[in-house]
């Protein structure tokens, strides 16, 4: 596994406009809405109930609780796999950062062992005009050129239950595609539980192709079409 400066990705801020989550991408005159904030705008109605129902019942005071320690988990785990892949050794003697180390750590052996050569890490992408990113990683996944997420999780999740994930997968490697002339295969979430159950989920072929379709039905949304 090693790390490769093949593409140059570009320098970018982020700014909220009107709460929603925007880049200013190098080069970029327009400044350019993330991919997350496209797909939690566009969600459907059952999706929003069902969310409601979940803060409904567990209270909403333990609901942002339970996002925040998620969050914080997430963000060190994030921050300990980086720096491993940037060559580079973190320690967090936190609670949360021993958890999220142990939850790295894992992701490194059941699925970051599995890859070569790394071109990006935490690398900017953006749609020239539509949209932007930051990606976790992308670089060869059992010798096929992937956008890699990397996703901490309370508890396990079942394949159906993650389409937003895929969807973020698609607009990735478009984004790669568009500006990059590359013709990304597939993408690969590789996701561990507090508990420490290890799980991946790889997009590729038709379902890759109609999760492209669906984020642009998506942005058109998001755009008012």
């Amino acid at each position: 596994m090693r790390l490769i400066d093949r593409y140059v990705y570009p320098k970018s801020t982020r700014e909220s406009i009107e709460g929603l989550r925007h880049y200013t991408v190098t080069g970029e005159e327009k400044k350019l809405p993330s991919v997350t904030t496209v797909i939690a705008q566009t969600k459907n109605q059952k999706d929003k109930e069902s969310i409601e129902r979940w803060k409904a019942k567990v209270g909403e005071a333990r609901a942002e609780e339970i996002k925040n320690e998620a969050a914080n988990r997430g963000t060190a785990m994030h921050k300990y796999l980086e720096d491993l892949i940037r060559g580079q050794r973190s320690m967090d003697l936190t609670t949360t950062g021993q958890e999220a180390q142990r939850m790295a750590e894992i992701i490194v052996d059941r699925g970051l062992n599995d890859c070569s050569d790394l071109y990006g890490v935490e690398a900017v992408l953006y749609y020239p005009g539509l949209y932007a990113g930051s990606c976790d990683l992308i670089g060869n996944y059992k010798d096929k050129l992937s956008i890699i997420d990397f996703k901490q999780t309370n508890k396990p999740k079942q394949r159906e239950w993650i389409g937003d994930y895929f969807l973020q997968m698609a607009a990735y490697g478009m984004a790669h595609d568009a500006v990059y002339n590359t013709a990304i295969e597939q993408g690969v979430i590789m996701m561990c539980s507090k508990d420490g159950y290890y799980q991946q989920f790889v997009i590729e072929g038709r379902e890759y192709r109609e999760a492209k379709h669906e984020f642009l039905r998506r942005l058109d949304k998001f755009y008012g079409g």
